[in-house]
C-alpha cells in the first residue's frame, strides 16, 4: 500500500509541472494571430512601394531612434577604429621608409651623374688617342697618389703585369702625355709624372721641328708649366707652339704624344740659351682614366683598345 501511494504522489507531481509550464506557454492562437499579421504587414509593405501604409510608422522609428544610433556609432568608433589605426600606421611607416630609399638612390644617381659622365668622355677620349697616335691602350684608373714625403710626383694605376703593362711604357689620357712606368706588380703599377723635377722628356717643337729636353717643375699647377730647353740655343721657340715627344717606339716615351704648349720664353744672355715655359695639356691634379700604350696584340686581363679605336 504505501508503494502504491508513493506512486500516486510521483504521478501528482509530474502532473502539477506539466500544468505550470501550460500556463506559461501563450496560447497557440496568438502565435498563429502573431504570424499572420507579420505576413499582412510584409505583404502590404512589399505591395504598396514608396506609398506603403507602413512607411509613416517607419519614419517615426527612424526619426525616433537614429539620433540614438548615430551617438552610439560616434561614440563606438574611436574603440572600433583602434585595430584600423595600428594597421594604416604600419602601412604609412613602410611606405615613408620605401619613399626615402626611393630618394636616396634617385639623389646619389643625380650626384653621381656627372661623375660618370666624365668618365665616359674620358674612356671615350681614350679611343681617340689610340687612334691619332696609331697604338693600343690599356685602359687603367689611378688609384692613389704618391707620398710627398718622398718628394716625388708618381700615381698608381690599376693596371699591372697581368693587363700587359710593363716598365718604361708611356702613360697618356685623353689630353696628352701622363708619365711613364716605373715599376709593376701584378695588378697595379706606378707612373712617373712628367711634372717631377726628375722627369726629363725628349720634346719637339712643332713648328720649326727643333728638339730639346722637358723637366718637370714639381707642381701641379699647370700654370707652374715645365721647362724646355732646345738642343740648339740659337734657336727662338714661338710662344703658342705646340711639344710633343720625340722618343722612339723601344724607349720609354714614345714618339708624337702631344705634352703642351709654349706660354712664355726666357733669353740667358750669359749662357746665350733660350728657356720656355710648356704648359701641359694634361691637368695632373684631376688624373683618373688612363691608356698605357702596348704593343698591339699583346695580352691583357681587360679590353685593350687597338689603334684603330677598336676593343679587343
Amino acid at each position: 500500500m504505501g508503494a502504491f501511494g508513493g506512486h500516486e504522489g510521483r504521478e501528482r507531481r509530474w502532473t502539477g509541472l506539466d500544468r505550470l509550464e501550460s500556463r506559461n506557454r501563450p496560447p497557440r492562437s496568438l502565435l498563429v494571430a502573431l504570424v499572420l499579421a507579420s505576413v499582412t504587414l510584409i505583404t502590404l509593405d512589399v505591395s504598396g512601394g514608396g506609398s506603403s501604409p507602413i512607411e509613416p510608422a517607419r519614419r517615426v522609428v527612424g526619426e525616433a531612434f537614429g539620433p540614438a544610433e548615430a551617438g552610439v556609432a560616434a561614440a563606438v568608433r574611436p574603440f572600433t577604429a583602434v585595430p584600423t589605426w595600428f594597421r594604416s600606421k604600419g602601412d604609412l611607416a613602410d611606405q615613408v621608409r620605401d619613399l626615402e630609399a626611393s630618394n636616396a638612390e634617385l639623389k646619389g644617381q643625380v650626384e653621381l651623374a656627372g661623375f660618370d659622365r666624365n668618365r665616359l668622355e674620358q674612356y671615350d677620349g681614350l679611343t681617340t688617342a689610340a687612334e691619332d697616335l696609331g697604338s693600343a691602350l690599356v685602359p687603367a684608373r689611378v688609384v692613389a697618389l704618391g707620398s710627398r714625403q718622398s718628394q716625388s710626383f708618381t700615381v698608381t694605376i690599376d693596371a699591372g703585369s697581368e693587363a700587359g703593362v710593363g716598365p718604361d711604357m708611356t702613360v697618356v689620357n685623353n689630353d696628352g702625355l701622363v708619365g711613364r712606368v716605373l715599376r709593376v706588380t701584378r695588378s697595379t703599377a706606378t707612373v712617373l709624372l712628367v711634372i717631377d723635377p726628375d722627369s726629363t722628356v725628349g720634346g719637339r717643337v712643332g713648328s720649326s721641328m727643333e728638339i730639346g729636353f722637358v723637366t718637370g717643375s714639381g707642381s701641379l699647377d699647370q700654370k707652374s708649366g715645365l721647362d724646355l730647353r732646345l738642343v740648339d740655343d740659337a734657336s727662338v721657340p714661338a710662344r703658342d707652339d705646340t711639344v710633343v715627344t720625340w722618343g722612339s717606339a723601344t724607349g720609354p716615351y714614345a714618339p708624337g704624344v702631344p705634352i703642351g704648349t709654349i706660354t712664355e720664353v726666357y733669353s740667358s744672355l750669359r749662357e746665350a740659351s733660350q728657356r720656355a715655359v710648356v704648359k701641359p695639356f694634361v691637368d695632373f691634379s684631376a688624373l683618373d682614366v688612363v691608356g698605357v700604350m702596348v704593343p698591339s696584340g699583346s695580352r691583357s686581363d681587360r679590353a685593350v683598345i687597338e689603334a684603330d679605336g677598336s676593343l679587343r
